[in-house]
């Protein structure tokens, strides 16, 4: 989800890794959506990028088949419409270990399953069925003499916690703690596992923006926050609510569980409403966290253990449903490019800055919780280059033909003829139908071909209209 140097985005995720001082930074690759490169493609850009940490969210045998040998770590998932089955019946624990782990294993490095996604929210109620799905795999794998090699857990959402601040009255939802929190927390101890946590300061900014100041919630300069009841002061909201994970674990006597952060993230676009969304700040908060990643530095509650988390993630994904921040959560547009610029070497995490990608430098950015035009009201709807000159060309026609868009402007000798390229005419096509339709979602898809992006394209001279 983003376009930069692509080799040292990756030399920056793997010294991370590499390096025991410091955390390591992985990425999360989800495939919700219609226009995403192909695995073997995808493998590839996290090579260049010297990304050696993924995480799914299912055990697709393409995606498994294109990481085999590649180097790169992986954390597999079992979704939560399989806990029911697999809890109820070891059979069935099996056969899945059988065809989703053992059979691409060793030659893809799985390091991890996590057992269920956010299981306590799910509507569907499948929590009862989390700690049995978990024990029924892992016994699964001791069968196969894999359970050295593979760890266990589940990420739990940061809303599992009754209390959050301050950071050291951190507690669990009260009826979660005796019926799944402490016999998960006793399976990954007798495992020799880790807890999963998905933590997102941006949730907590854009709901409390008059409360929490926007240098806080990206780890910029700011006066930081005494914890009242440790004393503990905190200079980011991400340590703060980590922190309150520690705490709530303490209060139930589970302090020497490990934890590692499987989706944290801020989205590049968002609506009116979603204050600080916006490419601007989804560059700062996760440049300045692979910053500290890197850096090797804890939270203030544990300073000596290093952090290690899962970026949210690879690819802006099309196809998520929810506000507009769903779909805006990449570091790469669907074409590879970079959405903005992060710190991608040791030397850059000193004294560079993360930046957009092809954001004027006379633009000031936006006030402490102040949304910028270009973060949310101003879109363009862009040709996905890598989707082919046959269904580019077919989705072209359909813009300029059944979709009504106004094509004048790219007929030879009009204003945007030139470049006259395929993808140029096509981009330009894509967008006129994109803000005829007043930008809603799903107008800016074309079967793959087209995606969006909050920066106005540049072919040529020629203009993109807004729609505004």
């Amino acid at each position: 989800m983003a376009s930069r140097p692509f080799s040292l985005l990756v030399l920056l995720f793997s010294a991370i890794i590499v390096s025991d001082a410091a955390g390591s930074v992985g990425i999360n690759y989800g495939r919700v959506a219609n226009n995403l490169p192909s695995p073997d493609k995808v493998v590839q850009l996290l090579k260049s990028q010297g990304i050696n940490k993924v995480k799914l969210y299912d055990t697709d045998a393409t995606v498994l088949t294109a990481l085999a040998n590649s180097g790169i770590s992986v954390v597999v998932a079992l979704p939560n419409e399989l806990l029911a089955a697999t809890a109820a019946d070891q059979s069935a624990a099996d056969n899945w270990v059988q065809s989703n782990i053992t059979k691409f294993y060793p030659q893809t490095k799985i390091e991890a399953i996590a057992v269920g996604n956010e299981v306590f929210v799910d509507p569907k109620n499948t929590t009862n069925y989390l700690v049995p799905a978990m024990k029924n795999i892992h016994a699964s794998l001791v069968k196969s003499k894999l359970d050295s090699a593979i760890k266990i857990s589940s990420p739990i959402a940061f809303s599992a916690l009754q209390v959050s601040y301050p950071s050291s009255a951190g507690s669990f939802k009260q009826e979660l703690v005796e019926p799944v929190i402490k016999p998960m927390l006793d399976f990954l101890k007798q495992t020799g596992s880790y807890l999963m946590v998905n933590a997102y300061p941006f949730f907590a900014y854009a709901a409390n923006s008059d409360q929490i100041s926007l240098d806080y919630a990206l780890f910029k300069n700011n006066p930081g926050v005494v914890d009242s009841g440790n004393g503990l002061k905190y200079q980011s909201l991400f340590e703060a609510q980590i922190d309150a994970v520690f705490a709530a674990l303490s209060a139930i006597q589970y302090d020497d569980v490990k934890m590692v952060v499987t989706e944290t993230g801020w989205p590049s676009m968002g609506d009116e409403n979603e204050i600080g969304a916006g490419e601007e700040n989804a560059a700062a908060y996760n440049g300045n966290l692979v910053r500290k990643v890197l850096n090797g530095s804890g939270t203030p509650l544990r300073p000596q253990d290093p952090i290690n988390v899962y970026l949210f993630a690879l690819f802006n994904e099309n196809q998520k449903s929810g506000p507009t921040s769903e779909r805006n959560y990449g570091l790469f547009y669907p074409n590879e490019q970079k959405v903005y610029n992060i710190p991608l070497t040791l030397e850059e995490l000193q004294g560079g800055q993360s930046t957009p990608v092809n954001t004027s430098t006379s633009q000031a950015p936006p006030m402490a919780g102040e949304v910028s035009k270009t973060q949310v009201g101003q879109t363009w709807c862009v040709a996905n280059g890598k989707a082919g000159e046959e269904k580019l060309q077919a989705a072209l026609d359909y813009a300029c033909g059944q979709g009504e868009a106004d094509c004048k402007a790219i007929q030879p000798g009009a204003t945007c003829y030139n470049p006259n390229t395929l993808e140029a005419h096509a981009s330009y096509a894509f967008n006129s139908y994109y803000q005829k339709n007043t930008r809603a979602a799903g107008t800016c898809e074309f079967g793959g071909a087209a995606y969006v992006v909050s920066q106005p394209p540049a072919y040529g001279n020629c203009e993109f209209p807004t729609g505004n």
